[in-house]
């Protein structure tokens, strides 16, 4: 009987400015992914500024593979009025289909639970598509809920820019 040869160990760490090529590859990759390539306007200037900016909207974890960076996770903070605590928000998590079935998703997912719960957060949540069984099934498996009364609302692009610019209602500076 003949055994495969062992699985390349995975690293994690945070995401440098150099890895930003090989993120937006994966980025790209969930789009095909997901069927939305068609909206996919990430670029390396923007995800360059957006994570290593003077002021960065988001934070990134990789995975590397033999130097090779395999995954990726997007995070940021949110807050819940009713806890009163920030919240971590995980954007997009993604692994090359070469390299799923390693543990490296559980171990990103592991390792922002541990960041949320050194930063003091009262949550830590994302969202799934609702035709993803395979990744519906694995979240639950680690023990996350998935709440089946919650929609995502969103305005982008043309909706938001006309919105903000005064098309909505208009907002004070009062509640």
């Amino acid at each position: 009987m003949t055994s495969s040869p062992p699985s390349p160990a995975f690293g994690l760490r945070a995401a440098l400015p150099d890895d930003v090529p090989a993120i937006l590859g994966l980025i790209a990759e969930l789009a095909a992914f997901e069927h939305l390539s068609a909206q996919m306007e990430a670029t390396e200037e923007r995800l360059r500024r957006h994570l290593f900016g003077p002021r960065p909207a988001a934070e990134c974890w990789v995975a590397e593979v033999d130097g090779v960076v395999v995954a990726y996770a997007i995070y940021f903070h949110n807050f819940s009025t009713f806890l009163a605590q920030p919240g971590l928000y995980l954007e997009d998590v993604y692994v090359q289909p070469a390299f799923r079935g390693r543990g490296i998703g559980g171990a990103l997912l592991r390792a922002l639970g541990r960041l949320a719960v050194e930063r003091g957060c009262g949550r830590f949540e994302w969202t799934v598509l609702d035709w993803n069984e395979g990744a519906i099934r694995f979240y639950r498996g680690l023990g996350a809920a998935v709440l089946p009364d919650w929609r995502v609302c969103r305005m982008e692009g043309e909706t938001l820019r006309a919105f903000g610019e005064g098309a909505g209602p208009k907002v004070s500076g009062r509640a």
